[in-house]
């Protein structure tokens, strides 16, 4: 009898999908396994009340006492009712229960924790006091056109009645130089210009905007400053304030007390007036613009969530972070300056774009890593046809867990849709946290593992906290030598891969009942203010070898290694991986380790006669998988023609923090096929699909098609939709456009919605993606469908050769 997995569940029950639910139970085998054993966590996902407790539990949560471990206490902790002990599953400690515990306590009479489906169990900490309201920090470009202006300005506008009122707001715009808005100036417009061909420490913003003195605190009928944290009153009146309350008090302002004067100065933004030659780029300082604005927040409020939120139209031409010369003469760097070293720019503006994201960690933090997570957030909002430079921006956006979107005008739904939903809130029917933002801030994520594997690191947008201890592995995958990382932002689909390496060696075999453990523990602000700990325990099986040579292994149809693989995780995890080795290999060599491993995979795990390709077989769990690496190759993620490297970086980012489902559709595009014959279905992404007389509807996650059959577009510019006999061709032109709207209501970024008809240019959004089963090439002209004008192999050749060398003795 064949063991069913139900390996989607558990990303339902506990925000995590597994590559492998049962694990081989030594490093060969699982070597041999080839795809990598991990797992796909979102701390943030609203669990379901019959898997988690509706509310955060108010109070700090049981911890073992062993010093290199701090388990959370969980479900699968054994209970002594009697001496009221618990067994730490991860490193066997017998702890005792705290008093109030062991009084209360019973079989009958659990804490919500012990409660056997409580898996996951969120904690609010009294102990850590209340941080206060987020602050937001609009970095605005100052270079775009007029009619850019208005529209961003109008969006910002809008942005700032979805902030909760109590929320801090800071306003700095940047052309030339820099201004800093003071909000809290009555009667005329006031700012702060700084020049904006140099770098800016937090301490010397302080100094430049007249807030570094000391001054005694002004008494206010025993109110705190605006937004101070949980609200304390006021020090007495001989206390000296800090530059910190300075900023307060005259650039950071709650939204209630400034939103008219934000509001004008928005409405009064106009185009940088600095001259500019015709032979010259503008002059934009994104560098410094946004080292002033980091060190505001730093100085202002160093341990409270805070959002940098950068608006540009155009690439840094001026002081740090430049990507380009002024000189029109000189061409933007594109994918072949990069291969080359050609640009001498380009790595300068990565390594002060990395220091601000790692100025706070301390000068003896090793490179890449951080020694607290990250409270203030960095998002850049590019809306430009030319490259803004998010290549040498990532780094500081992926280290603060800001967001990224790029567009081509402030004008696209693409920007303001996705604007408005960064302040997304909870329904109001959530318990608890209902109407409150459902971001977060300083958010940390620690990884706990029984003794039989490992931690061997983390992909995403996270970076290392350098935490050592016995759970971290040797070998390193991604962000390794750590099983803790700092997150900073994150949002209910932000989603973090972690890899794990099963060190168990095969001379001394695990008992049939022994199972292993995972502990993910999430800390983070909430947007109330209040710090909270999410605890995930994961529990599974370990399959035995048991002795038996690998042909056997293999032959057996009921293995529970191959029964449990979630092919769809497992191709996100590979993904990732691929993705992050771009970072520092050719893409080329990433292809070939793609294919070798592909390969492996098949050879381990397919039924077949060895030198019979035609005798190969895929078991259900495996059947699509050579399917997504085949995309995945095909993928803008992978193949760099036709996207610049300001694009190719927002992909891969965008594809290494979102979660399973959002991964494969950027991987595999789904495609739906509208037609007369029947409600709509699923249709092959291929070019047999493209007929005359079906609409087909193409989600890439970063855009929409809806693409109309040759004959359905002439139909409807004889405008026969528009006659009432006609009813039912209206109502198939109308039912893409509706899906394509759920879609898009559901996603962030907002995805470009592209409305196309076959043989016209944009097709191509279509055309691009699918399989070429027909090409110019065919012997016959391919039959049905239509051709596809590449020379790419078909997913029919690719699986020939596939088969061919899989079953090679």
């Amino acid at each position: 009898m064949q063991e069913q997995w139900d390996v989607a569940s558990s990303e339902v029950t506990s925000g995590s999908r597994l590559s492998f639910h049962c694990w081989p139970s030594s490093r060969l085998e699982a070597t041999r396994c080839v795809a990598p054993i991990g797992a796909l966590y979102t701390p943030l996902k609203k669990l379901p009340p019959n898997c988690a407790p509706p509310t955060a539990l108010q109070y700090d949560p049981v911890r073992c006492s062993t010093a290199t471990c701090h388990a959370v206490l969980n479900p699968y902790c054994q209970v002594d009712f009697r001496s009221k002990l618990w067994v730490c599953p991860f490193c066997l400690t017998r702890n005792h229960f705290p008093p109030h515990y062991a009084e209360n306590m019973s079989e009958t009479n659990l804490p919500a924790e012990l409660i056997p489906q409580y898996a996951t169990c969120e904690y609010e900490l009294p102990s850590v006091p209340d941080m206060g309201p987020p602050a937001f920090v609009f970095v605005v470009d100052t270079c775009s056109h007029a009619e850019e202006l208005a529209e961003l300005a109008d969006s910002l506008q809008q942005a700032l009645n979805l902030l909760p009122e109590d929320s801090l707001v800071g306003l700095i715009t940047f052309g030339t130089n820099v201004q800093v808005h003071e909000l809290g100036f009555e009667g005329i417009p006031k700012a702060y210009v700084l020049r904006g061909n140099k770098e800016y420490s937090p301490s010397r913003v302080g100094d430049l905007l007249g807030c570094a003195g000391n001054q005694p605190v002004p008494q206010q009928n025993g109110q705190g400053a605006p937004g101070a944290p949980g609200g304390a009153p006021n020090a007495p009146a001989n206390q000296m304030a800090g530059p910190g309350y300075n900023v307060l008090q005259r650039f950071l302002l709650p939204v209630s007390e400034c939103s008219f004067t934000l509001e004008s100065i928005l409405e009064d933004v106009r185009k940088d007036p600095w001259p500019v030659p015709s032979d010259k780029r503008v002059a934009r300082c994104t560098g410094c613009a946004l080292s002033v604005a980091t060190g505001l927040v730093d100085l202002a409020m160093p341990r409270r969530g805070a959002r940098v939120m950068l608006f540009t139209g155009g690439p840094c031409t001026s002081g740090p972070g430049q990507i380009v010369s002024r000189l029109k003469t000189e061409d933007m760097r594109s994918h072949a300056d990069l291969a080359k070293n050609a640009e001498s720019l380009h790595k300068p503006a990565c390594e002060f774009y990395a220091s601000l994201a790692h100025r706070r960690q301390g000068k003896n933090a090793p490179a890449g890593t951080a020694t607290t997570a990250a409270a203030h957030v960095v998002d850049v909002f590019a809306c430009s046809l030319d490259q803004v430079g998010m290549l040498e921006m990532r780094e500081l956006v992926e280290a603060t867990g800001g967001l990224m979107v790029l567009g081509d005008s402030f004008g696209q739904s693409v920007f303001k849709e996705s604007l408005r939903r960064v302040f997304n809130r909870y329904p109001d029917d959530i318990p608890e946290d209902g109407g409150k933002m459902s971001m977060a801030f300083a958010a940390s994520l620690e990884v706990l593992t029984s003794r039989e594997f490992k931690v061997s690191g983390a992909i995403g947008p996270v970076t290392s906290l350098n935490k050592k201890g016995p759970n971290v592995s040797d070998i390193e995958i991604g962000k390794g030598g750590t099983s803790a990382w700092s997150l900073g932002g994150i949002d209910p689909s932000t989603t973090v891969a972690i890899y794990f390496d099963v060190t168990n060696p095969g001379t001394t075999p695990l008992s049939s009942n022994k199972r292993r453990y995972i502990q993910f523990l999430t800390r983070y602000l909430h947007s109330s203010g209040k710090t909270r700990i999410r605890s995930t325990t994961l529990v599974g099986n370990w399959q035995n070898a048991e002795g038996q040579d690998q042909q056997q292994q293999q032959a057996m149809a009921n293995n529970p290694v191959k029964l449990s693989f979630d092919q769809e995780a497992a191709a996100v995890l590979t993904a990732r991986v691929a993705v992050h080795r771009t970072e520092t290999e050719d893409v080329a060599d990433v292809l070939r380790w793609i294919d070798r491993s592909l390969i492996r995979l098949c050879t381990k795990f397919a039924d077949y006669r060895p030198d019979d390709p035609s005798s190969f077989r895929l078991s259900p769990e495996f059947s699509l998988y050579p399917q997504f690496m085949f995309h995945l190759r095909r993928s803008q993620f992978l193949q760099l023609f036709n996207s610049s490297p300001d694009e190719a970086a927002y992909y891969r980012y965008i594809l290494t923090r979102e979660n399973t489902t959002n991964s494969l559709v950027m991987i595999q595009p789904t495609l739906l096929s509208y037609s007369f014959n029947g409600p709509p279905t699923p249709a092959l992404l291929d070019a047999e699909s493209v007929r005359q007389d079906v609409i087909l509807l193409l989600d890439t996650f970063f855009h929409v098609v809806v693409f109309h059959g040759e004959t359905i577009a002439a139909w409807r510019e004889q405008k026969y939709h528009e006659q009432e006999e006609h009813a039912a061709f209206r109502d198939l032109l109308d039912a893409p456009q509706a899906d394509a709207q759920m879609i898009m209501d559901a996603r962030f970024p907002v995805p470009r919605y592209i409305v196309c008809d076959q043989h016209k240019s944009e097709a191509r959004f279509l055309m691009a993606k699918l399989n070429p089963s027909s090409t110019h090439n065919s012997p016959d002209g391919g039959g049905g469908g239509t051709q596809v004008f590449t020379d790419d192999v078909s997913l029919r050749v690719f699986m020939e050769h596939l088969m061919k060398l899989a079953v090679q003795s």
